[in-house]
């Protein structure tokens, strides 16, 4: 199967919504979030990566993927789960830590959250991987925040965990209660190092107000969406 998914990935890059439509652990799963209220859970993201000044997921798939949902956004600016979950799976883009997919496929993750290794596999169990991740990173955050931060009148919520005694901690981010971004982090106190020393701003690819206002009337739109959808 991951020979699969490298193929939809390459082939997303021209046929998009194509893509979606073969995979049932991509466009059915999609609607199945959809359906449930899922994407209730989470914020608003950029697809431009914080680290590289670079897309993480190409136009034409940010495109299909809030098409598939049903979600109005404008790029860059776009609904944080369809984008880190979904988007992350199809992205070709290298970063400093490898693809964005792997944490959903290499099993450091899941292992944090004290989850099997396949956990986060799209097509290893029959609830959306979309469902999978919410319900772990909401979790996370629900023991407890590890930092706090006001953002614009807006409070931002780190949460750090880990299952076992070694490995990965699994770092999951929420803006405005709602999540932004779930990965796995090495080392607990270089995060949160950075995280006090640096001045109280969005992470990890989060999209605040200023995002939404930049955009006019479309990302304005996006936000009064995401607002009255609670």
């Amino acid at each position: 199967m991951i020979h699969t998914l490298d193929d939809a990935a390459a082939r997303a890059l021209t046929d998009p919504s194509g893509v979606l439509r073969e995979h049932s652990w991509l466009g059915a799963a999609i609607d199945d979030d959809v359906g449930a209220g899922r994407l209730e859970k989470w914020g608003r993201s950029t697809a431009m990566d914080e680290n590289t000044g670079t897309a993480t997921v190409d136009p034409a798939l940010f495109a299909a993927l809030h098409s598939r949902a049903h979600v109005e956004a404008r790029w860059p600016v776009g609904h944080a789960g369809l984008l880190h979950v979904y988007g992350y799976l199809l992205s070709t883009t290298p970063t400093p830590y490898g693809l964005k997919r792997e944490r959903w496929l290499d099993g450091g993750l899941a292992r944090a959250y004290g989850l099997a290794d396949d956990a986060f596999v799209p097509w290893a169990r029959s609830t959306t991987l979309l469902e999978r991740v919410s319900d772990a990173a909401e979790a996370l955050v629900a023991l407890g925040a590890t930092r706090v931060q006001t953002v614009d009148g807006v409070e931002s919520v780190l949460a750090l965990g880990r299952a076992r005694d070694d490995g990965p901690f699994a770092l999951a981010y929420a803006v405005d209660g709602r999540l932004v971004t779930t990965f796995p982090v090495g080392s607990a106190e270089s995060v949160l190092a950075e995280w006090d020393a640096d001045a109280a701003r969005l992470r990890w690819n989060a999209a605040g107000e200023a995002h939404s206002a930049a955009l006019g009337p479309e990302g304005q739109r996006w936000r009064a969406t995401a607002r009255s959808s609670r």
